[in-house]
């Protein structure tokens, strides 16, 4: 087990009707003056917003509105959250919605208090921010446990460019967690959730070669499972408070760093990823992810069958082939790939809502190496060459 640090200091306000509780909470800290940051119109719709809005008119705190957030979220969009927290003299962020509107927030507080500073900047590890302003979140969608994370993804419209930027002052202050808040997620949208939250936890399991993580390896075998069978319970019934439950507080689990803990940590597919949406904004991340991982399994898995082998017996219930213990890892391999069709998800680039072109595989495993700057480690180093034969094993 390698040596680590783990701290998480985000506060977890987990249940039924806690967003009706965000004044309090907020009130409670001395916050003043909030931007409330938001996506489409599903908060409006669901009544959502007019809960906060009126929790927070009730604690006496000053907020002002600010949607637009769009899946895959972009630089443009945070850099005007940054002149309007200036403008106002916002004090808190307060985010509601999913992952992509918590990454927006999070680069809106970084860059507002360091205006000198080109906030691009800290997604090309060139810089980091020397304060930021406070946020927290109220969750509407169980995916990118951004809602506890370090983490935050951005695309630059300019270049072409997602970028994620791992930061302390990412951790949110806190996260409002009601399940119930996600019973009107669509089928498509629960199951991308179900595959990120997976993958967050796989791609640390399968992340490099670290042996002796016995008790994070059930940590992370012990999740998988609960996952799985939630994401099925919920694909059946929308409404299903305990597999929604599960995969709420799974999906904070998963990406909070606990899942990966004494082991190296190279989110490989995610990668991948990364170019495939950032060449087509169309691609949804989840499913991005499940289009991607079962080809860069099988393009790997040989490398360190054993270690596939164990995910098989332990999450997919294969049975051991010791005499072949690649055929038990290639078996567990097929039984992911069909859980994400149970769910109605794509397992190739074809399948995608774009149109996957194998003359773009060489512009986004160019950027995928940081134009040549970069080769991914994990398993197997990914080099250029490499990143392309996943890409066209995909498609």
């Amino acid at each position: 087990m390698n040596n680590f640090e783990y701290c998480v200091p985000t506060k977890v306000i987990f249940g039924r009707d806690t967003q009706k509780r965000a004044g309090e909470i907020i009130r409670e800290y001395g916050f003043r003056k909030v931007m409330i940051h938001y996506g489409g119109g599903s908060v409006k719709r669901s009544g959502l917003l007019d809960q906060v809005t009126s929790s927070l008119e009730e604690a006496g705190i000053e907020y002002i509105l600010f949607g637009g957030v769009q899946a895959n979220p972009t630089l443009s969009k945070a850099l005007e959250g940054m002149e309007i927290c200036r403008r106002e003299n916002v004090d808190f962020i307060l985010a509601v919605g999913g992952g992509s509107v918590i990454d927006s927030a999070k680069c809106i507080a970084d860059g507002t208090p360091n205006p000198e500073i080109d906030p691009w900047k800290y997604f090309m590890k060139e810089a980091v921010p020397p304060k930021a302003l406070p946020h927290g979140n109220i969750l509407t969608l169980s995916a990118s446990g951004s809602e506890t994370s370090q983490s935050c993804v951005i695309t630059n419209e300019e270049n072409g460019l997602k970028r994620g930027f791992n930061c302390p002052t990412h951790r949110p202050l806190f996260a409002v967690c009601n399940p119930e808040l996600t019973f009107t997620v669509s089928r498509f949208q629960t199951g991308c959730g179900t595959v990120d939250i997976l993958m967050h936890t796989l791609e640390r399991y399968l992340g490099g070669t670290t042996k002796d993580t016995a008790l994070t390896d059930r940590i992370a075998e012990g999740l998988m499972k609960a996952v799985i069978e939630a994401g099925t319970a919920a694909d059946l019934n929308p409404e299903d408070y305990e597999a929604r439950a599960t995969l709420m507080w799974a999906g904070s689990l998963s990406h909070n760093d606990l899942t990966g803990l004494g082991r190296e940590v190279m989110m490989t597919v995610h990668q991948l990823e990364h170019e495939l949406s950032g060449k087509y904004p169309e691609v949804a991340h989840g499913a991005g992810l499940s289009a991607l991982f079962c080809s860069w399994a099988r393009y790997v898995c040989g490398d360190d069958p054993m270690r596939f082998a164990q995910l098989a017996v332990r999450v997919w219930d294969v049975e051991m082939n010791f005499e072949n213990p690649l055929k038990t890892a290639l078996d567990g391999i097929q039984r992911m790939e069909d859980y994400f069709k149970s769910l109605n998800m794509p397992v190739r680039l074809t399948e995608l809502e774009a149109d996957v072109k194998d003359e773009d595989f060489d512009e986004m495993a160019e950027k995928c190496t940081n134009f040549g700057r970069r080769v991914l480690p994990g398993i197997r180093e990914l080099g250029k060459h490499e990143m392309m034969d996943i890409y066209r094993m995909a498609l």
